[in-house]
């Protein structure tokens, strides 16, 4: 890598966010740029250094990480996401993938892991925890309970098969190819290789997957292409 990865760490535990500053710093393909207590305090810093990657925890004061995701990509259009938390509860990750966040990680996992994660979802790959993309996967493909209104009704809707042939039916032959490869987590770089055009048109093409399939980031087509079968 010609320059490291800038990086702000947001969590509220003091300890666990100067250990993992300090953790990352030892690795020459990142820069830690900043840290933060919570979302107010996030946004200034974003403002001041304008990282590549956020690390962001979901249980901060105030408003939670999965419900800042929306105003943290306002304030940096390119800042890439990457969920850092103990929540193993499929509502918040489902609330995370639907607001945009790039990737889903515990903070279970082993710190080569994390490395590795930062590096791909820097890269433009999607990357959620197995045990997490397991539970995410097997609810999605349980049918939905009748909705009553409830505080809880915030978890990601699955059309059914024929809905989503409907809905892969809106992409071009082009932007069904590009959607297949972003689905089996290829970089821009990786899918404009692969199929002999510019990495600018690969971008251009996953912006018209967007707004076609009403996603808003690689993680989504990732999970629309689990749940349905279609990788």
């Amino acid at each position: 890598m010609t320059e490291p990865i800038e990086l702000l760490v947001v969590d509220d535990h003091t300890l666990f966010r100067r250990g993992l500053m300090a953790l990352l710093s030892q690795d020459e393909r990142f820069r830690v740029v900043g840290e933060a207590g919570d979302v107010g305090e996030a946004l200034r810093v974003l403002a001041k250094t304008r990282p590549h990657l956020l690390l962001l925890d979901n249980h901060l004061p105030g408003v939670k990480g999965v419900d800042a995701i929306g105003s943290l990509r306002e304030a940096v259009p390119d800042l890439r996401i990457l969920m850092l938390t103990v929540s193993e509860d499929e509502d918040d990750l489902s609330r995370a993938l639907h607001n945009g966040a790039d990737g889903y990680l515990l903070k279970t996992a082993e710190s080569d892991q994390l490395c590795e994660a930062l590096v791909k979802v820097h890269e433009g790959h999607s990357v959620i925890s197995p045990a997490m993309l397991n539970k995410l996967v097997s609810g999605l493909r349980q049918p939905l309970p009748a909705a009553h209104g409830s505080a809880g009704a915030a978890a990601v809707e699955t059309p059914s098969r024929a809905q989503a042939a409907q809905e892969m039916d809106k992409l071009s032959p082009r932007e069904k190819d590009i959607f297949l490869l972003v689905a089996q987590s290829l970089s821009n770089k990786q899918i404009a290789r692969d199929l002999d055009i510019a990495e600018t048109t690969v971008k251009i093409h996953i912006q018209h997957i967007f707004k076609k399939m009403d996603l808003t980031s690689r993680v989504q087509i990732a999970v629309f292409a689990a749940a349905n079968g279609i990788v």
